[in-house]
This record gives structure tokens, C-alpha cells and sequence, in this order.
């Protein structure tokens, strides 16, 4: 049997082409027919490349008209050139400290007339991206460093900090050898003194050019875990990573992935909180499970995701079928809708490379604090919200753009002062059909009691542990819902 394949390639930059095998001028996708009648045991392979180079504002101005190829060598030689993606991040880091020595240079020139006037010192002024802040038309604030101003430490720290930064950028774009947040941290611990002032530099930096960490060429340390035979993933030098059902793998850089192949049939992605839940997941084969409508994807992100697996869900999140569901199982509190936010929306902290790492197809699958008297939980074996929770829970409700069912859900947790894990499931007692069985996210995405009955066909519920009679359910019916819509 013929296995049909996606290929895609991850996005390594912010403009992103999708590029397809097209036959001349015509916008239609070649299939290689002569080949498959050679060789019928050749896997098909629709392949999905992103362009990293920058789209041209006018594509028509790169085309050159028939008859007027003549051009000299000084000229072709211009034309053949092709411009570093470096050279921007560098020349940005560099302007920033030019700055900085013109300022301090103009302070010093000026420092013996004011001295005379009595004025107050001259400072020097730095402007950063805020990424926690908004201006009224949407755009993002900005936060001042200033030297010298009145602290309890020594106020040129921040600018040491900064410039260390900016300096350990500058090294790794010049070598063109890339390096991670923890890296530049122990490079200068007593300077930074937590990870967090790194963190926190390092991404102010990139949404103050701008830029993407990647472009600064700075990564991330990859924490993430996929597991599922349905995909495969191609790194450089020829290197490749088949997945399998019952174990997960580390999900690489993007910055190290070629592209990645999705065998035909897949039919569905689950993205889970805990790495916990993860591990039992694929001990249990949920992946290949033979009661799901076909072979899944599950993926982690060991709590808040980071970049390399929010990259993983993006572009699958772009690139699978609309038939294919991709749904979340998070902790049925605050911090849960929190982190599935992030995958779905974006994380508020890095608004600025929201474009290229939202997921926006994600769903919520579970789990509900208002399902759980249905799966017979008593609302006493659930633990109590925190005065944490409860405050989070609360700002999440004066965020505008989560969904009717998420508010709703939040709601409920601070009206009973009660928040749900996803571990509440493996006490569940074993079920019957009708009460193990929940309808999707949105109301109307199952129309009847019938319709959730036939989601459970082929399943055996009093052998299942209650994690898998929770799952294959909900995972059936999205995949059934979304096969009538797509």
C-alpha cells in the first residue's frame, strides 16, 4: 500500500514563502507520474518549502524581460551577490553601542560647562521595546534605561548587563556559531546573577530591532517532546529521526531541522501540559491506539512550551489538512488556560514573534473543572484554588481575546473556589459509555447522544485506565466533527 507524505519545512525566519513544484506558468502541483509507475513502492512526498530569503515588495521588479539578459560582469557579479542575513542583526548591535559612546562622548565634552552653571548632569538615555506593555493603537511600549539616576545599586549595572548581551550576540553572529540563553548566562554569572536578567535581555533586544532570537542567532534549549510514528523528522547532514508510538524524542532546534514528513493518515495532534501525562501517554500507545479514527501526533512542552516546540505546533498548525484536529490537554485551572493560550495566541511576554509562533487551530480539549461531577468526581477531591490561582484566574478574565468557553470554564473555578489536574482522571472509577463521553469544546460540535456513542466503537472502557477512557472519546469526536467540516 502506497504511503502518502508531507514535507515541511520549518520557518527559520519571519518572511515565509510557501514554495510549490509548479509546471511553468501554470499554479498547479506536479505529480511525478512516470516515476510512480516505475516505482510503485515509492512513497509520495507533497513537499512544503518555506523561502528564507526577504519577499521583494515587487516581484516583477527581479524579473528580467525576455531579450534583455546582456549585462556586464561588474554587474553580474552584483546581481549573483547575496546579502548575509547577518548583516542587519550586526550592524544593529553595533549602532546600539555607537550610540551609547556617542552619548557618553557628548556627556564628557559638556561636563566642565555645566559644572560651571551648576547644572545637572547630562544622561544617557536608552530606549527598549516593553514587551508587557501596549500603547493605544496597539503598537508596543517602550522602557528607559538611564545613566546615571538615583538607585540603591550601582545604576550602570543594567548597561553593563545590556551590553554583555548585545556582546556575546555579536560574537556568535560573527563566528556563525550559534549559542543559548543558558550559555551567555554562564559566560558572566556573577554580572547577571539569575537567568532570568539573560532572558529578559536578550528577548527585549530582538523586539527592539525587531528581530527574531534566531536572527540575533540565539537559541532557546530545547525541552520539549514529540512522540508518534506518524511523523519524521529530517535534521541537516542527512540525519533523521523516526518517531516512535511508545517513547518520545527531544524536539530539535528549529534552526536544525530540514523539514519534516507526515505519513498519510495521520488524524490527529494532542498537545499536553505535563511531561508526566506525556510519559504515560506513550507507555500506553495513545498514539496508535486501535479505537481512535487513525494514528496521532502527541507532543509536550513540560509546562509553559518553549520556542522550538510552539515552532513544531505552528507549523503543523499551518501545514496539515483541515480535516486533522489539534487539540490541547491542560490542568482545568489558570495556569492550564494559560499555557494553552500561549500555544493558541501567543505568549504576551513575546508578542512580537506572535506571527510565527501562534498555532491558532489549536483546540481545548480538557480538562473542564464543570465536566467533573459527570466523570463522578466529587467536587471535594478536587483541590482548592490558591490565592495565585484565584488572581490569575482573574486577569485572565479581563483579557478581551480569550473564548466564550475559556471564560466560562474560569468562571466556574472561582465561583466553586475549585481547581481540576489532569492526574483527577486516573482516580476515575471505570465508566459506561454515556458518562465517560464529553462533547468537544464547542456545544454544537457533537449534535446528539448518538453521535458520541459512535465515537466509542471499538473501544473496550473497562479495560482502558481512565486517562485513555477520558481521551479516545474526545479525540474521536474531534476528528469525526472535523471530517464533516473540512
Amino acid at each position: 500500500m502506497e504511503v502518502a507524505q508531507f514535507a515541511m519545512e520549518f520557518d527559520h525566519s519571519q518572511d515565509v514563502e510557501m514554495l510549490l513544484d509548479l509546471d511553468s506558468d501554470e499554479d498547479t502541483l506536479l505529480a511525478d507520474t512516470q516515476d510512480s509507475a516505475a516505482n510503485p513502492e515509492k512513497d509520495h512526498v507533497l513537499v512544503m518549502e518555506f523561502d528564507h530569503e526577504d519577499v521583494a515588495a515587487n516581484p516583477d521588479e527581479d524579473i528580467e524581460e525576455e531579450g534583455h539578459n546582456e549585462v556586464s560582469g561588474e554587474e553580474e557579479a552584483t546581481d549573483d551577490e547575496e546579502i548575509d542575513p547577518r548583516a542587519e542583526p550586526v550592524e544593529r548591535l553595533e549602532n546600539l553601542v555607537l550610540s551609547f559612546l556617542s552619548q557618553l562622548s557628548t556627556g564628557l565634552q559638556d561636563s566642565e560647562e555645566r559644572a560651571r552653571k551648576k547644572d545637572k548632569k547630562r544622561k544617557i538615555v536608552f530606549e527598549l521595546a516593553d514587551r508587557k506593555k501596549k500603547t493605544s493603537d496597539g503598537s508596543m511600549g517602550v522602557r528607559t534605561l538611564k545613566f546615571p539616576q538615583k538607585t540603591r545599586g550601582a545604576s550602570a549595572k543594567p548597561f553593563a548587563q545590556l551590553f554583555r548581551v548585545a556582546d556575546l550576540m555579536h560574537e556568535a553572529l560573527l563566528d556563525d556559531i550559534p549559542t543559548t540563553k543558558r550559555d551567555m548566562y554562564y559566560k558572566d554569572v556573577q554580572l547577571f546573577k539569575s537567568q532570568s536578567v539573560v532572558d529578559r535581555m536578550v528577548d527585549d533586544l530582538a523586539a527592539t530591532f525587531e528581530l527574531g532570537r534566531a536572527d540575533l542567532h540565539v537559541r532557546a534549549s530545547s525541552k520539549g517532546l514529540v512522540c508518534g510514528s506518524g511523523l519524521t523528522i529530517h535534521l541537516g547532514h542527512n540525519e533523521i529521526m523516526s518517531l516512535q508510538d511508545s517513547e518520545g524524542m527531544l524536539i530539535p532546534a528549529s534552526e536544525e531541522i530540514s523539514r519534516f514528513e507526515v505519513r498519510d493518515g495521520l488524524a490527529w495532534v494532542l498537545v499536553v501540559e505535563k511531561e508526566a501525562v506525556f510519559q504515560t501517554l506513550c507507555r500506553l500507545k495513545l498514539a496508535s491506539h486501535p479505537a481512535l479514527p487513525g494514528p496521532g501526533i502527541i507532543i509536550t512542552g513540560k509546562g509553559y512550551p518553549d520556542v522550538a516546540t510552539r515552532q513544531l505546533v505552528k507549523t503543523l498548525s499551518d501545514n496539515l489538512p483541515a480535516s486533522i484536529p489539534i487539540v490541547a490537554l491542560v490542568d482545568g485551572d489558570a495556569y492550564g488556560i494559560d499555557i494553552l493560550s500561549v500555544y493558541k495566541y501567543g505568549s504576551r511576554s513575546m508578542r512580537h514573534e506572535s506571527e510565527r509562533l501562534a498555532a491558532g487551530r489549536v483546540r481545548w480539549l480538557g480538562i473542564w473543572a464543570s465536566e467533573l461531577a459527570g466523570l463522578g468526581i466529587d467536587k471535594d477531591a478536587l483541590i482548592p484554588m490558591t490565592k495565585h490561582d484565584e488572581k490569575k484566574a482573574l486577569s485572565m478574565l479581563r483579557r478581551e481575546d480569550i473564548p466564550k468557553k475559556w471564560r466560562k470554564e474560569l468562571q466556574y473555578m472561582v465561583h466553586t473556589r475549585r481547581k481540576a489536574e489532569i492526574e483527577i482522571l486516573c482516580s476515575v472509577p471505570a465508566q459506561s459509555e454515556s458518562s465517560i463521553c464529553h462533547p468537544p469544546e464547542d456545544e454544537d460540535m457533537l449534535e446528539d447522544e448518538d453521535d458520541r456513542r459512535k465515537t466509542l466503537h471499538g473501544t473496550h472502557p473497562l479495560r482502558d485506565p481512565p486517562l485513555l477512557q477520558y481521551l479516545v472519546p474526545k479525540i474521536s469526536a474531534f476528528v469525526a466533527r472535523y471530517a464533516q467540516t473540512s
